[in-house]
């Protein structure tokens, strides 16, 4: 093992999943790619050989990185980077019988590798593929274009593939695991027939699937099929071309989202040799991950997306604006004139015009206020109203304060609203709101309310859970339930709760333990990899043990919605609350006359302050909070 563990430096291997950056000592650093983070704190040591993350704690060998980024077994993990260095293994006990002893994983791949070259092999040689070499000559790409991008062709006949891979020792079992077949009347047949071929790879090179397209009028099948979701393949997961664009994306901190695979080989070939494209699904969140690795989040960064003009383009564009503060890069669109997509375009108008199509002009934000306020009569105060309560969260969404205050002066101009200072304020006001409700506020001398009570932190505690006949744990338990089962009722809320508004114990831990894996906002997006997080976060098996617990528990209420979410959250404030008039009463108590003025006005101003904290919450409840 250590043979394999020298021969491929563990720099060059985290390379191929993350842009890693000097961090001093001899070290580099990254954003990790096993939990989500804004500032990298990710570590490699290439004198050492070892990786390790300051806020995850995953760390070890380069072995033990392979393992986890791409979910293999020890000994698939060690077969791949054997593979890459061109060590060859031996195997004991019998020798090596690459059918039985290496691992599903890396069978899997090789059967694509093998696949991918037949079909290249095909697209280049066979006299059938000569539609398939028309279809590609007719939008440009000549047969240098179709080997540079590894595109081939599937045969029309119902086996081909099938024997071929029989012929180079892969079983049917294999076959039909890897999506390249699917199940006929007399066994296993091709999944693709007739078709132009696209490999898909992942991140690490690694064909993982195919895109292909139809060619035939015959071919009653969808214009793409994609490879179905396998153990290698999620739609979700992948983008087309990031094999070729992740070092120049690293490098240039800009990544270009096109539409198609034609469109990403004909920015490539024009220069652009950062575009990527979804497979066959929308732009989503996991993209996102695999982009926010190599563009490290820097102030520089810009994310450029590239949408057809008609209406499914836009619709794209808003889609894609949803998930964009979840970058802290710039996002842009581009829609090329006469709604022509880039491949298009090269066609039309040459490889300079596809390069001018992605230099960044309109922010992603601007277009989606823009289609926002197309849709009311702003020639009408109701109408204007309207526009200005969708749009306005908004441009409070905008992180940059300086960019935020310019946009909302262009919506006022967008709106027709005369008074600029109404919108700007709007706006400004919204955003701290978010702010507040998210947890973060100013600085602690001076915060509100909410945000004292938001500041409260301590140690995982663990302990036998309490006697529910106690109101108090009662309470305190049904909105650690509602943060694990519902996190979308109680964020952003709950993230603001300090770990001492929860008087029982093992509450208190499960708190900090949510806390310590990122807020229950996490669990919006994905409830399970949420509650792994927050079992993961756990410092002891005895809170481990309570988090399940908390998670699989009923809720008391039949119905449970924001109503009642509000109610529990509300309850355990106004508890804490309590408590901390409770204290402070005693502490005027004890200093008596004979106190220090000063403290004695501080201290009867942050009963005041809180007195009128609760007073809200009995009065407005939620809203207060």
């Amino acid at each position: 093992m250590k043979a394999v563990r020298d021969a491929v430096p563990i720099d060059a291997v985290v390379s191929e999943y993350l842009q890693l950056r000097n961090a001093g000592g001899g070290n580099l650093k990254g954003l990790c790619p096993f939990h989500d983070e804004k500032s990298p704190s990710f570590q490699v040591s290439p004198s050492k050989g070892l990786f390790h993350c300051f806020g995850c704690q995953e760390g070890g060998d380069t072995i033990a990185f392979v393992m986890k980024v791409d979910h293999l077994t020890f000994s698939e993990a060690v077969e791949r980077l054997a593979g890459q260095a061109g060590i060859t293994l031996r195997y004991e006990e019998g020798g090596y019988n690459p059918a039985h002893q290496r691992g599903e994983r890396i069978r899997l791949v090789e059967a694509h590798k093998v696949a991918a070259e037949w079909y290249a092999e095909q697209l280049a040689t066979s006299p059938e593929a000569d539609t398939g070499r028309i279809f590609l000559a007719e939008r440009g790409f000549d047969q240098n274009a179709a080997l540079h991008f590894g595109v081939g062709y599937s045969p029309q006949g119902w086996d081909h593939l099938v024997r071929y891979l029989r012929g180079k020792g892969f079983t049917d079992k294999e076959l039909l695991l890897s999506g390249l077949a699917q199940e006929g009347r007399r066994g296993p047949i091709d999944r693709f027939r007739g078709r132009l071929m696209w490999p898909i790879r992942d991140i690490g090179g690694d064909v993982v699937g195919f895109g292909a397209r139809k060619l035939y009028e015959a071919d009653n099948g969808p214009k793409y099929l994609n490879t179905p979701d396998t153990a290698l393949y999620r739609k979700s997961q992948v983008l087309y071309g990031i094999d070729l664009a992740k070092k120049d994306i690293a490098k240039s901190s800009r990544a270009v989202v096109v539409e198609g695979y034609t469109d990403v080989m004909a920015c490539h070939l024009a220069g652009v040799t950062t575009a990527i494209a979804t497979c066959g699904t929308a732009f989503g969140t996991d993209h996102i991950k695999i982009l926010r690795r190599l563009l490290m989040d820097n102030g520089s960064a810009r994310v450029i997306f590239t949408f057809d003009g008609d209406a499914a383009g836009q619709k794209a564009a808003l889609r894609a604006f949803e998930d964009d503060q979840k970058f802290a890069a710039e996002t842009y669109i581009a829609i090329a004139p006469d709604g022509m997509d880039p491949c298009e375009l090269r066609l039309v108008k040459g490889d300079e015009a596809v390069a001018d199509l992605v230099e960044p002009r309109t922010p992603l934000f601007e277009f989606a206020l823009r289609q926002i306020v197309a849709r009311y009569d702003l020639d009408t105060p109701a109408g204007r109203a309207a526009a200005l309560d969708e749009a306005a969260p908004i441009v409070a969404r905008i992180k940059n304060s300086g960019a935020q205050h310019e946009v909302a002066v262009q919506l006022a101009g967008m709106l027709g609203i005369l008074d600029t200072q109404f919108v700007v304020k709007r706006v400004a006001q919204l955003a701290r709101w978010a702010r507040d409700r998210g947890g973060k506020g100013p600085a602690p001398a001076a915060q509100s309310p909410r945000q004292q009570w938001a500041a409260g932190s301590g140690p995982a505690f663990s302990g036998p859970a309490l006697t529910l006949r106690n109101p108090v744990y009662a309470t305190e338990r049904e909105l650690l339930k509602l943060a694990l089962q519902r996190p979308e009722l109680v964020s952003p809320a709950f993230d603001a709760y300090g770990v001492d508004e929860f008087t029982a114990p093992p509450y208190a831990a499960v708190r900090q333990a949510i806390l310590d894996a990122g807020g229950a906002e996490q669990g919006i997006q994905d409830a399970q990899e949420y509650l792994v997080r927050v079992r993961e976060a756990a410092p002891d098996d005895q809170v481990r043990a309570m988090v399940t617990e908390l998670a699989v528990e009923a809720i008391l209420r039949r119905t449970v919605d924001d109503t009642y979410a509000g109610t529990v959250l509300v309850t355990v404030r106004r508890r804490a609350v309590e408590r901390r008039i409770t204290e402070i009463q005693s502490q005027l108590t004890r200093l008596g006359a004979t106190g220090d003025p000063a403290t004695l006005a501080a201290v009867q101003n942050e009963l005041w302050v809180l007195q009128q904290y609760d007073q809200a919450l009995r009065a407005h409840g939620a809203a207060a909070l």
